[in-house]
């Protein structure tokens, strides 16, 4: 029968048999006996399903990774060890050097350097472009050579909506597969494969986890791309890999191509992998994704209603207000709320934004975001503070952007704490 998302939250992934545990166990344990060399061989050649090593695949981490491949209603995933390594190899399993993609500019910082400098390094150059401008002037900067388009659903820390339907029309007009983060929003509000969509990335430390236990990151494939269509942009899965002696990954496993690649070719020989303690923690993160959403959603509409009326703040971003520019896209995208993540500037210079943060009590400020706790950040100062002045403005992060994101305390002990930390400015 086909479950509701609440459901899979609980059941996904796991199903135990007669006898069995009912929580998820951890299987901690780097290999796995079998009685004969050839049951071995046949899972080295990719001929039989199993374990044998977990840095190829392991049973806590193949269960959660089911588990979130059926809340985003893709074929299947993958588990890594960060976000930052999901979309690394998201990109890096159709890419290689001399390729090209194109992303989004509003994105993390973190990802932005990864695209920019790192990959560049690595001979693969990405073109930013500003998701506002209109199709003409996006569309010139794909390339013969182009391979993907990326974005996030909800820019961090921006707080900017992705056009999904309108991106991924265009990533299809040009044979290459549309691939999104959709950290902020998570499943339970946003269903990007619905919209046309390929492949998903996540950064599982965020809400998914949502209590600050682990670092770890997805990668979901929808199925939906047709590769074979476009066979001579993407080689590695449309011709004979010689490491497992000449088999061609879309003709051996069909939809599952792009996926048994990511792990049998790039987890094999960069082995980002998660430990399965991660994984456990992470799957009972999962279990209540869908009850903290709607809190987290909840206080936070009721946070940026308080800040858009006060007169210390000079601007938010909040897709859930009725004024924000992004509110349309998100009444499509995400009728159910979006997250519980909020970008405001307060008037006065950069200083007065990091006295804010200084006044405040129990909301914390930590390199992180989507917590259970509120926690607040400068990204300017922080988490973007290896990019210019220059590439923040590209990237939409002003000077004075304070990036609040709302936990699932009491609303009005949130407000409260807010209040007290403004009235001392």
């Amino acid at each position: 029968m086909k479950k509701n998302l609440e459901t899979i939250c609980i059941h996904g992934g796991w199903k135990p048999a007669k006898g069995e545990p009912q929580q998820l166990p951890v299987y901690q344990s780097t290999t796995f006996r079998y009685d004969t060399s050839e049951q071995m061989a046949r899972l080295f050649d990719l001929k039989d399903e199993g374990y044998f090593y977990t840095r190829l695949a392991n049973p806590t981490n193949d269960a959660v990774a089911k588990k979130i491949a059926a809340l985003e209603g893709g074929v299947g995933a993958m588990l890594t060890s960060s976000g930052q390594a999901a979309n690394f190899y998201a990109i890096f399993n159709i890419c290689q050097s001399g390729d090209h993609f194109v992303t989004s500019n509003t994105i993390y910082g973190g990802t932005y350097n990864l695209f920019g400098v790192t990959m560049k390094k690595l001979g693969i150059e990405c073109t930013f472009i500003d998701p506002e401008w209109d199709d003409e002037r996006i569309e010139a900067a794909f390339r013969p050579n182009t391979k993907c388009f990326f974005g996030e659903s909800i820019s961090n820390p921006g707080g900017k909506i992705f056009d999904i339907e309108r991106f991924a029309e265009m990533a299809h007009r040009h044979g290459v597969p549309l691939i999104m983060d959709n950290t902020f929003p998570t499943p339970i509000n946003c269903r990007p494969f619905e919209w046309g969509c390929d492949i998903v990335t996540h950064s599982t430390t965020k809400y998914m986890d949502g209590h600050a236990t682990q670092v770890g990151g997805a990668i979901v494939d929808s199925g939906n791309f047709d590769w074979e269509a476009y066979a001579e942009k993407f080689p590695g899965l449309t011709t004979p890999d010689d490491s497992y002696h000449g088999l061609t990954y879309t003709k051996a496993f069909g939809k599952m191509a792009y996926m048994t690649k990511l792990v049998s070719q790039l987890m094999r020989d960069l082995g980002s992998i998660p430990a399965p303690q991660n994984s456990f923690l992470l799957n009972i993160g999962l279990e209540t994704l869908a009850l903290r959403m709607r809190q987290h959603c909840s206080n936070a509409q009721k946070v940026a209603e308080w800040l858009e009326n006060h007169e210390k703040v000079g601007w938010i971003n909040y897709a859930g207000l009725k004024n924000d520019r992004y509110h349309a896209l998100a009444e499509k995208y995400m009728p159910d709320g979006t997250s519980g993540v909020i970008a405001f500037g307060l008037k006065g210079s950069r200083e007065e934004a990091i006295r804010f943060m200084d006044n405040l009590e129990f909301i914390s400020i930590v390199t992180h975001v989507a917590d259970a706790r509120s926690c607040v950040l400068h990204p300017a100062s922080h988490t973007h503070r290896q990019l210019s002045d220059e590439q923040l403005r590209e990237a939409g992060i002003a000077p004075d952007l304070v990036r609040l994101s709302v936990g699932i305390e009491n609303a009005e002990d949130i407000i409260a704490d807010l209040r007290q930390a403004m009235d001392k400015m």
